[in-house]
């Protein structure tokens, strides 16, 4: 059965900004009521003006606090009547630079963000999605959770971390007729990179082939409609894939090279 946004009820964390804002204004556009996390609440009052009355509710707040967590499956199973039909955990940060040089709390902080904070909201939501109506917990990952590249070793770390656990859950849920999607873009044209978090100014990130947010959702909501489990998107995000199960050690000393 394929998943519906009309008259459903989904929570997107990261939704000030970039794809959890594209993701927000089109599942709102497409009949669901939407619950926007995010820290930052001008932006979330920009993205209330640009859906229909009565489509977003909107929860400011950091998503890696307990209490952030609690207030936004309230909200949701508030206005689905204690169900919840999906879940899109997209924040997400990053980082640029050799793991040698960077501090514990580079590797904390991202941590809590791309794996802690989705995971402790999945655990708590799943009693709510085992009430939706062909339930979906869609994770943004990374074509980087796939294959890790020098430079990005925590933010590889973490989503091969979210990638682990999607897998697991997935089989998992089964039985309960909830559907676990992960999504992997490569590059997104999104505030990401404004963002990075104890990186030097000059750092910058190589991709083939970038996309606009607004690409990615478009994409990620055929996905969640469809049940897919898995989807690559981009054509440089598919051949850094599938060049790592060709050749791992090939890949491995174009990527050592890349660095040098």
């Amino acid at each position: 059965m394929h998943w519906k946004p009309k008259n459903s009820i989904a929570i997107v964390t990261g939704a000030s900004s970039g794809i959890g804002s594209s993701l927000s204004q089109l599942l709102c556009q497409a009949g669901c009521h939407v619950v926007a996390v995010a820290r930052r609440a001008e932006r979330l009052e920009e993205l209330a003006g640009t859906v229909p009355n009565g489509s977003l509710s909107t929860v400011v707040g950091d998503i890696t606090q307990p209490e952030t967590r609690s207030r936004v499956l309230d909200v949701a199973t508030t206005q689905g009547d204690g169900r919840l039909d999906l879940l899109i955990n997209n924040a997400g940060i990053g980082a640029i630079g050799p793991f040698s040089d960077a501090s514990p709390e580079r590797l904390r902080q991202i941590m809590e963000v791309n794996f802690f904070a989705p995971v402790e909201l999945t655990r708590i939501c799943i009693p709510a999605l085992r009430l939706g109506r062909s339930p979906v917990i869609c994770n943004i990952s990374s074509v980087l959770g796939h294959r890790a590249v020098p430079n990005k070793s925590e933010y590889c770390a973490s989503k091969f971390a979210i990638h682990g656990f999607s897998d697991s859950l997935r089989a998992e849920l089964a039985c309960d007729g909830i559907q676990v999607t992960l999504v992997s873009p490569s590059t997104t044209r999104s505030e990401f990179f404004d963002s990075l978090i104890d990186t030097a100014s000059d750092s910058s990130s190589k991709s083939l082939g970038s996309w606009s947010p607004q690409k990615v959702a478009r994409s990620t909501i055929a996905a969640i409609r469809w049940r897919r489990s898995e989807v690559v998107l981009s054509l440089g995000g598919k051949a850094l894939v599938y060049a790592d199960r060709l050749s791992p050690p090939l890949l491995n000393a174009i990527l050592a090279k890349s660095k040098a």
